[in-house]
């Protein structure tokens, strides 16, 4: 919808043309009237306006005078002009202040709504074209592959939102439909082998040029691959495909042969299983990572499809044992643990690895939450040998449970202490993940706290109430935005988390005095 201005000092003149346009079928809405350039004036620079009915003959500014300051004012106007006067000096000043049209009157009622519609074709496609300017900017900003990282990482590590926002933030990161096609995953790093290596040439040193070359590839797959790196694996990169297992070999086995070339090491991949729907990208994410451990210089895929692994641990089982670990409970971890891993080795031995790994995951993500040290001996993913040797229940067991007893053991060496810590999870949670819909209901669940307690500890802690946290850590980022970027109002209210852009500027106004639009214009 387009807004318009008439400018005529006749009142009759104006209502006349009011009546004649088809202001519905043109999608045009009536801004104001003006009875002389200097009223027109006020009204543009108090309002947004796209398209203005003028005559020339006026009193206190007349048309010429109101087209050139116009022009110089608000350049993307688009004037058209209506005069009873066929004069050469008044058709020169329309075309010199670049009117759209220049009409004559009496204006006819089918003339008239021609030369909107003509207006408002040319307004579609430069609104058509900056929306894709702007889309390609979008696409191509930092931050916006950051957003789609983190997006991807929610759904790997089990932090699954509502199915309807979950959706939503698939199409803006242009992931649509990969919730309804088979995906697969692959795992790449380097391991330590038992070989020398130079002092200044170990494969640790090269993960970052690996990185690079990895999202390289990825980025010319764009639209069916997409690289990411994931915080609790650190010497590892990860790509997520709907393509097929024999495309991602392909992607593989070009891509080790360059690091093989420039970086001089060998580099293993795991494929993971293909699985469907974004509630099953953890399990095909986890068994890429299975594969890489197996991976012995090599490519190594699952075949087995996601149907026929019937050994796995449910999100409920998940939510016991992080329960368990939160409270401090050791042997109800054991009571816990122990079911699951002799249901594990029943099955495969890629299934009972697998177990173990996803029971792994939930150890390691409770140390980090609680800042308690992994010995290298603990890092799963960095001795893919280990995997091999858990070839007991009992001795998976000993392993879990002495990474479980330190975790519980911090629990329990003071309540102040453990606090302490928490708060600091839950800022750290806050800050990677505010574009996200938090609410201090959903953060006391996920901590396993009763949400008033939480909310009076995180006050005494922090010095703010938990809202108001998460708005500080919103309105930073989206200061940033204002001034990196040229992002809509609705892009990014959108991604710094608030509802919409309406209650967005509300909020930004009653924070800094000034609406985000003015802040980015000062």
């Amino acid at each position: 919808m387009y807004r318009l201005l008439i400018v005529d000092d006749e009142p009759e003149i104006r209502q006349g043309l009011r009546l004649k346009m088809d202001m519905d079928g043109l999608g045009v809405a009536l801004a104001g009237e003006a009875s002389n350039g200097m009223e027109a004036l006020s009204l543009l620079e108090n309002g947004d306006i796209e398209i203005v009915l003028t005559d020339m003959n006026m009193p206190l500014m007349g048309g010429v005078r109101f087209m050139e300051v116009c022009r110089e004012r608000c350049p993307n106007v688009r004037v058209i002009v209506i005069t009873g006067y066929e004069d050469f000096q008044y058709a020169r000043a329309a075309l010199r202040c670049q009117a759209s049209e220049y009409l004559l009157k009496p204006v006819a009622r089918d003339e008239l709504n021609s030369v909107l519609k003509k207006v408002t074709a040319e307004l579609n496609r430069e609104r058509e074209k900056a929306e894709l300017e702007a889309k390609a900017q979008w696409e191509l900003s930092q931050y916006y592959e950051e957003m789609k990282e983190q997006f991807i990482l929610r759904l790997v590590r089990w932090e699954s939102e509502r199915e309807s926002v979950t959706t939503d933030r698939a199409r803006r990161y242009g992931l649509s439909g990969w919730d309804e096609r088979p995906v697969r995953f692959m795992t790449l790093g380097f391991k330590v082998r038992d070989i020398e290596y130079a002092q200044d040439r170990t494969p640790d040193q090269f993960l970052l040029p690996l990185e690079k070359m990895c999202r390289e590839k990825a980025w010319d797959a764009a639209g069916i691959c997409e690289a990411f790196r994931d915080g609790h694996y650190p010497g590892l990169i990860h790509v997520v495909t709907v393509e097929s297992v024999n495309w991602l070999t392909s992607f593989a086995d070009h891509l080790r042969t360059e690091v093989k070339r420039l970086l001089g090491f060998e580099l293993d991949c795991g494929i993971g299983q293909a699985v469907t729907g974004f509630n099953a990208w953890k399990d095909g994410y986890l068994s890429s990572l299975v594969a890489w451990n197996y991976a012995d210089g090599s490519v190594l895929a699952e075949s087995h499809p996601q149907s026929t692994d019937m050994t796995t641990t449910t999100a409920d089982e998940i939510k016991v044992i992080e329960r368990y670990l939160a409270k401090g409970e050791y042997d109800a971890f054991g009571q816990a643990v122990r079911p699951i891993l002799r249901q594990a080795f029943k099955g495969s031995g890629a299934s009972r690895v697998k177990i173990i790994f996803q029971l792994y995951l939930v150890l390691e993500s409770a140390a980090s939450d609680l800042f308690v040290t992994m010995e290298s001996s603990e890092q799963l993913w960095m001795r893919p040998e280990l995997a091999y040797s858990l070839d007991s229940v009992d001795k998976a067991y000993a392993f879990l449970a002495g990474i479980a007893r330190k975790i519980t053991q911090q629990r329990k060496e003071g309540a102040d202490a453990a606090d302490i810590n928490l708060i600091e999870s839950v800022r750290r949670y806050i800050d990677d993940h505010y574009a996200s819909d938090l609410n201090l209901s959903t953060m006391a669940e996920r901590f396993n706290y009763h949400p008033s307690y939480f909310s009076e500890l995180f006050k005494k802690r922090v010095g703010r109430t938990f809202i108001g946290y998460l708005t500080d850590v919103r309105m930073a980022q989206a200061i940033r935005l204002l001034e990196d970027t040229q992002l809509s109002l609705w892009d990014i209210s959108e991604l710094t988390g608030f509802s919409n852009a309406s209650y967005f500027s509300s909020k930004f106004k009653r924070i800094y005095g000034m609406s985000p639009s003015d802040y980015r214009e000062r």
